[in-house]
C-alpha cells in the first residue's frame, strides 16, 4: 500500500509545531532578550550582535522556512480540497511577520552590526511587539481549527 508522507493532516502538524516553536521563541525574544541588549558593554556590543544574528539565524530560519512552506503547500492543497478561510488569516500573519521581519527587524539588527545605539535597541524592541502578536495570534488560530476538527 502507498502512503503519502506529505497529507494535508501530516503538513498541518508540521505548520502547527513550527508555529509553536516560533511564538514560544518570539516571546524569549520579546521579553528577555532584546530588552537585554541594552545591559551589554558598548564595547563589546558590536561583536556580540554579529555573533547574535548569525547564531539567531541557524535557530530561527529554517523553522521559519518550514512553516512558511506548510503553510503554502497547504494553501495549494486547500485549493483542491476546499478550505478553512482561517488559513488565510493564519497565512496572512505569517506574510505580515515575514515583512516585519525583513523590513523592521533585519535593517536594526544592521543599524546594531555597526554600533550600541540605545534609540535603535529601543525600536527593535517596540517593532517586535508586531511579531509577537502575529506569532501568537496564529498559534491560536491554528489551535481553535484543530479544537473545531476542520483543518480543511
Amino acid at each position: 500500500m502507498h502512503h503519502k508522507i506529505l497529507t494535508p493532516q501530516s503538513l498541518f502538524l508540521i505548520q502547527i509545531l513550527a508555529t509553536a516553536m516560533m511564538t514560544g521563541i518570539i516571546w524569549f525574544v520579546q521579553v528577555a532578550h532584546y530588552p537585554l541588549f541594552e545591559k551589554i558593554p558598548k564595547e563589546g556590543f558590536v561583536a556580540y550582535e554579529i555573533c547574535n544574528t548569525t547564531r539567531t539565524g541557524w535557530v530561527v530560519a529554517p523553522i521559519m522556512l518550514v512553516e512558511l512552506g506548510s503553510a503554502f503547500l497547504l494553501m495549494v492543497l486547500g485549493s483542491r480540497l476546499g478550505y478553512n478561510p482561517l488559513h488565510l488569516i493564519a497565512l496572512g500573519c505569517l506574510l505580515l511577520i515575514w515583512l516585519s521581519t525583513f523590513f523592521i527587524q533585519v535593517p536594526l539588527h544592521g543599524i546594531l552590526r555597526h554600533r550600541a545605539d540605545i534609540s535603535t535597541m529601543e525600536q527593535l524592541v517596540s517593532g517586535n511587539w508586531i511579531r509577537t502578536v502575529l506569532w501568537s495570534l496564529r498559534l491560536l488560530i491554528l489551535s481553535v481549527m484543530i479544537a473545531m476538527g476542520k483543518i480543511f
